[in-house]
């Protein structure tokens, strides 16, 4: 089982008047190699649910273990390790770094993997092919598009070759046309082994997954197929 979680709780303002129950007894199991659509509304926790799962954040009661390892006893200097072989992030507002060009931003995470220049250069090189994206290795965020801008980060995301990938709404800023395409790296990524999570609100995006978690008020009320879904 690459993850691994029970009774997963977070809570802010525990025991206040203002608590709130962001996940409330999240239980969840992710084979190796699935492609998993978590969807629910905003504010229902999936994003929360993202954000524990990518070791993001810390859960307040329960049991996550990630690929055999019971992460929620790592010191933040282990679970920053842990986070940087195991799981790439795609996120919706794609987080580059403007002063640095698409290939230095793909190259950042294999600095702190304290890969060799040559090591770097040919991972940089494959991710950036991979998307498409190579002949603008030189162009900083603000000279491409969005959707450009959203295939730099996912290369970032595959360069260091992690088991997961992990995307927070990533065609939500996209036109359609350009969001089919990044879904579709992302169906690529996944017939080559990679395990997908996909953060959704967006019931047609979900539906391109293979299996569907519904989550409403901090807790999963449908895990399920397309079909039961209804998607």
């Amino acid at each position: 089982m690459l993850i691994d979680v029970k009774d997963l709780f977070k809570i802010y303002n525990e025991g206040k008047e203002n608590e709130v129950r962001a996940l409330d007894g999240i239980t969840l199991q992710i084979d190796r190699g699935e492609f998993v659509a978590i969807i629910g509304a905003s504010g229902s926790g999936k994003s929360t649910l993202m954000n524990v799962l990518g070791l993001l954040d810390i859960p307040t009661y329960g049991y996550y273990h990630l690929d055999g390892t019971d992460v929620t006893t790592l010191t933040d200097k282990q679970q920053a390790h842990m986070r940087n072989r195991q799981i790439g992030f795609i996120f919706q507002g794609y987080n580059l770094i403007p002063d640095l060009s698409a290939a230095e931003n793909v190259e950042l995470p294999l600095i702190y993997q304290g890969l060799s220049l040559d090591e770097r250069e040919i991972r940089v090189e494959e991710a950036l092919n991979r998307v498409g994206m190579f002949d603008r290795s030189d162009h900083k965020p603000a000279e491409m598009s969005g959707g450009q801008q959203q295939r730099v980060a996912i290369a970032r995301a595959i360069a260091t070759h992690p088991p997961i990938i992990m995307a927070d709404e990533p065609t939500g800023a996209l036109d359609s046309k350009t969001g089919r395409h990044v879904l579709k790296i992302l169906h690529n990524l996944h017939q080559d082994g990679s395990t997908v999570i996909l953060i959704t609100h967006d019931n047609s995006i979900a539906a391109t997954a293979e299996r569907i978690v519904r989550i409403s008020d901090g807790k999963i009320i449908l895990d399920g197929t397309r079909e039961e879904a209804g998607l």
